[in-house]
């Protein structure tokens, strides 16, 4: 039997991956606080990071990376076969690839992961932003859309684990504490 890659590496390989591509975990952290703050008085960017790490740990999450930013990179260096390396230089608008893979590794973190990826996917703001600029010779065409995934399931975490909280503090019909 082959070797199994454990989740733990595959997290080391990511990490490095989106600090070598420019997508510093802060800079994502500002996407999620401004998702979630409006929702969460006292939100902490301590909390945010917290949440991108652990949403981080998840495979589908992190084979997504790894799959979109290795295509970036292979575009970067025209190592694609055409057309799908004009297709990827160009960040061709239909597409769709791209939206396809990052929005599938956000499912499991509800329809507030789901929903705040497509704001994110029209709005493009902060580093998602200038990611999707093509400046130089960068491709981005998938790691912008991953981001914005990273910054939705982050998203999605904080807000499903403020309810848990919450419905733990408060008993059931039975006045026992749930």
């Amino acid at each position: 039997m082959k070797r199994q890659v454990h989740s733990r590496e595959i997290k080391k390989v990511v990490m490095q991956r989106l600090s070598d591509r420019g997508a510093s975990l802060e800079d994502i952290a500002e996407i999620v606080y401004a998702m979630q703050a409006p929702y969460h008085p006292g939100l902490s960017m301590d909390t945010c990071l917290k949440s991108i790490q652990a949403v981080l740990g998840k495979r589908e999450l992190q084979h997504a990376i790894l799959v979109g930013t290795e295509l970036d990179m292979l575009a970067e260096q025209k190592k694609l076969t055409e057309p799908l390396q004009t297709i990827l230089d160009t960040d061709e608008s239909l597409f769709g690839c791209d939206e396809t893979l990052a929005i599938g590794s956000v499912f499991g973190y509800g329809s507030i992961a789901i929903t705040t990826f497509g704001y994110l996917d029209k709005e493009k703001t902060g580093l998602i932003k200038r990611l999707d600029t093509k400046t130089g010779g960068a491709v981005h065409t998938f790691l912008d859309d991953l981001v914005a995934a990273i910054a939705s399931a982050a998203s999605g975490r904080i807000a499903h684990k403020s309810r848990d909280e919450i419905e733990r503090e408060v008993p059931d019909e039975d006045n026992e504490y749930v």
